[in-house]
């Protein structure tokens, strides 16, 4: 308990220190020798001196030692091995805390030849027959003792000397050296060893029964007084030998390698255990664990199920994907006899780790209601991983800031170890995204992304979560509208869907600018959207009801403001009396305005006339058009009885070369005939009548277009203008300036002349007094001007055809 544990495996000691105690802190780590000095441990010196650091399940740190490490102390058959740790929350370790460790283990009795494959190097000790210390390693005067051995080096003739066995020659150090190249050696009374780092230059990769291993075949040289002796010191360790199908785990270790056989000639199996974790396990607890172990005739299998007790899952990333790998630290003990060595032990310690396998991240969402909160699920994920910033709206939050955007961060650990992290946003936050879904249905979005690091691996990936709840509390727009004696209003309420739609009528979307165009009244802000619209306007519709009641309607339709799909619809009506369209002033003055009514004739109002017909509208929209006359005028009938005279007249439409109406309004104006005015009369001799010629400019236009559509006018560049015989030539005369509602555009005369000065001759009327000219094969047709976004004002505009011809002189083209 507490910070750290420690255990045995007989020659090995090892350490775990508590991920609880030590999580989110730097750690040092050094071991302390007899005297009480710290060396603290690098990967260098760990794999020269017998020590192996690494990382157990998830965060726990394991530190591992051999009995024989440098820095342990022997005695009898206990070693003790002291570690000190030092923690702290910074990187320079400042107000760090030290924790010391000491743990003791019986290694009991040392086989003639013991081997030992850790993670990070490889061990070998052998029993020396003639006890020696390791103070006795030291140089003696150099003597030529190299006849009898050549692979010691003659120049620096030493009592030990460590001969490496290569492929393309033998290679002799001294101790010193042997050191300086990373190799660990070391004495006791009894018992010579030699420690090899997997890196070191001199180690060979050899394959036996398909398998790989790390080699490194060497002899040691001790001379002791006038005797030579030599130790064969080879030793051997698996790198390979794991296979991964059907969700278990292989690992195949051969029996009796060469390099460990070398002049044996008989062998016996005297042991064969395994474990994890350096626990050994029982046939029992192996079953249990659906382990298997197989000691075969030339091979020993070990096959565990990957997920079984004993290992741990570990977090994963590959290419950014989220994933797992399932971890197992297993150790094999083989024991067996032979006819050079007598008993070998050789313990191979295997870390096993599976192929990263990609996770899916499971995201629940479930909504408070009554708090209006979101509660998002994000996970399980193993202890390794933790979340250290949130991604909202595109601004990367760390988690302890998080709630200073709306969102709060809880993580639930569960028994088996894993871990969620539990978001909270209330749905009001602004980076919660709202959307009206239909009827009174509101969606809220959360999008973020997650941000994870792994320990101690310091891997990185992030998990996006997209939340989507819906709720019933969307709240419309809603509308009322009234009337009063020369406008239409609609006042639409504004709910808490509609913050982004946008007013249209019909396809034009209604902004301030627009309503001023037109003369509405526009009032827009968080809560209301008011519009007026004047009761003749472009944007009103009309239906007869019945002979004495007329309907008008103003429609107005939100869209959404991204997708402009239609989401409401309003609409103001009133129901006024036919008498509103006409006026009959006392000064014999009529007013009339006819309108377009919904569902009647597709007509053009800018054509509508009285009786006479040159009495034309001095006002036209696209569904009306108003006549101001003196009853005297316009072709206006009058009907006198004993009480009243009445004034009639017709607004006509004639369809364009019809001399038949096909549409006619009646209309009349009845004047009281019994009514007695006092008035002032005084004789004066007036001047006859006179009428003086107004004076003043007119602009005005004359373009060739392309088309009868009237889109696309020629342009200056493009002239002259190619056509053929017979083809049409579409013309507009347009009154510039002034701009004034009662000025109508009639075109009197309109010729064509064979040159740009419009006097010469010879000359071809097209129009005469404001008609075709009748002697013409093909007569000039005249085109209605609409009203539009371009024509406000299609009484200002005159549009016909004109078939394309060529001047001729007898039988001739004529030609200047």
């Amino acid at each position: 308990t507490g910070p750290m544990s420690s255990e045995c495996l007989e020659n090995l000691l090892r350490m775990t220190l508590s991920a609880e105690h030590f999580e989110g802190k730097y750690l040092s780590l050094s071991v302390v020798d007899q005297s009480g000095t710290a060396w603290e441990l690098d990967e260098a010196m760990a794999a020269q001196c017998g020590y192996t650091v690494t990382h157990s399940t998830w965060s726990s740190i394991e530190f591992r030692a051999s009995a024989l490490s440098c820095h342990s102390h022997l005695e009898k058959d206990v070693f003790t091995v002291t570690i000190q740790i030092k923690a702290s929350h910074t990187p320079d370790m400042r107000n760090a805390t030290t924790h010391l460790k000491s743990a003791s283990c019986h290694h009991g009795l040392w086989s003639p030849r013991e081997l030992i494959c850790e993670s990070n190097y490889m061990e070998i000790s052998v029993r020396r027959e003639i006890p020696q210390t390791i103070k006795d390693f030291i140089q003696d005067d150099p003597e030529d003792w190299t006849l009898d051995f050549p692979e010691a080096k003659a120049e620096e003739a030493s009592i030990w000397q460590i001969v490496l066995h290569q492929p393309e020659e033998k290679r002799a150090l001294l101790v010193s050296n042997a050191w300086s190249a990373g190799y660990g050696l070391h004495t006791t009374d009894s018992r010579v060893l030699l420690r090899v780092p997997y890196s070191a230059t001199q180690v060979q990769l050899v394959e036996d029964q398909g398998i790989t291993f790390s080699v490194l075949r060497s002899s040691t040289f001790y001379r002791y007084q006038w005797v030579i002796l030599t130790m064969d010191t080879a030793v051997a360790c698996p790198v390979g030998g794991v296979d991964y199908t059907n969700k278990t785990i292989t690992w195949t270790v051969p029996k009796y390698l060469p390099p460990l056989s070398a002049g044996v000639s008989s062998f016996k199996d005297v042991l064969v255990e395994a474990g994890v974790d350096l626990h050994k396990l029982s046939a029992k607890e192996m079953a249990a664990r659906k382990y298997v172990l197989l000691n075969e005739l030339n091979a020993i299998t070990m096959k565990i199920p990957i997920g079984a007790e004993g290992g741990y899952y570990k977090t994963s990333v590959s290419n950014g994907q989220l994933g797992a790998k399932y971890t197992i630290n297993l150790f094999l003990e083989h024991q067996w006899e032979d006819n050079k060595w007598g008993l070998t032990k050789h313990t191979i310690l295997k870390e096993i780790e599976t192929p990263f396998e990609q996770a899916e991240v499971a995201i629940i969402n479930s909504l408070n209601m009554s708090a209006r909160l979101m509660n998002v699920t994000v996970g399980t994920f193993l202890p390794d991983a933790e979340l250290v910033n949130l991604t909202i709206e595109g601004i990367a939050v760390a988690v302890a800031e998080a709630v200073q955007h709306g969102y709060l961060i809880h993580r639930t650990r569960y028994t088996n170890g894993s871990k969620a992290y539990i978001i909270q946003v209330p749905l009001d936050a602004p980076s919660v995204k709202k959307e009206y879904m239909g009827e009174d249905m509101r969606a809220y979005t959360l999008n973020v992304t997650l941000a994870f690091i792994t320990h101690p691996s310091s891997e990185t990936f992030v998990v996006p979560v997209v939340a989507l709840s819906a709720v019933k509390d969307a709240v419309l727009p809603r509308a009322r509208g009234v009337c009063d004696g020369r406008n239409l209003h609609l006042i639409i309420t504004r709910g808490n869907v509609d913050q982004n739609w946008l007013p249209f009528i019909s396809d034009w979307l209604l902004t301030p600018e627009a309503a001023r165009k037109y003369n509405y009244i526009l009032r827009d802000n968080s809560t209301h959207l008011a519009i007026s619209v004047p009761f003749f306007s472009s944007h009103v519709s009309y239906e007869g009801i019945h002979t004495s009641a007329i309907k008008a309607s103003f429609s107005l339709t939100l869209k959404d403001g991204i997708t402009l799909a239609q989401r409401r619809d309003f609409s103001v009506s009133c129901i006024f009396s036919p008498s509103k369209l006409i006026k009959c002033l006392p000064n014999g003055t009529v007013i009339i305005t006819a309108i377009k009514l919904v569902g009647g004739e597709d007509l053009d109002t800018a054509l509508l006339v009285l009786r006479d017909r040159q009495c034309k509208p001095s006002l036209v929209t696209e569904k009306t058009a108003t006549f101001k006359f003196n009853v005297n005028t316009c072709g206006t009938s009058r009907k006198f009885n004993s009480t009243a005279v009445t004034y009639e007249n017709e607004v006509l439409y004639f369809r364009p070369g019809n001399d038949r109406p096909t549409s006619q309004l009646k209309f009349l104006c009845s004047y009281a005939v019994k009514q007695t005015v006092d008035v002032q009369y005084e004789s004066k001799k007036n001047p006859p009548p006179s009428i003086r010629p107004g004076f003043g400019s007119l602009a005005l236009s004359l373009k060739l277009f392309k088309e009868k559509s009237y889109s696309e006018p020629y342009k200056e560049s493009e002239y002259p203008v190619v056509k053929y015989l017979r083809e049409a030539l579409y013309f507009e005369v347009e009154l510039l300036q002034p701009k004034d509602a009662r000025l109508d555009l009639n075109l009197d005369d309109c010729w064509a002349t064979n040159s740009q000065s419009q006097g010469s001759l010879p000359q071809w009327h097209i129009l005469v007094h404001g008609c075709e000219n009748n002697k013409d094969s093909y007569r000039t047709v005249f085109h209605k001007v609409n009203y539009s976004l371009r024509v406000k004002f299609p009484q200002h505009l005159k549009r016909f055809e004109v078939r394309m011809f060529t001047f001729v002189q007898g039988t001739s083209l004529f030609q200047e």
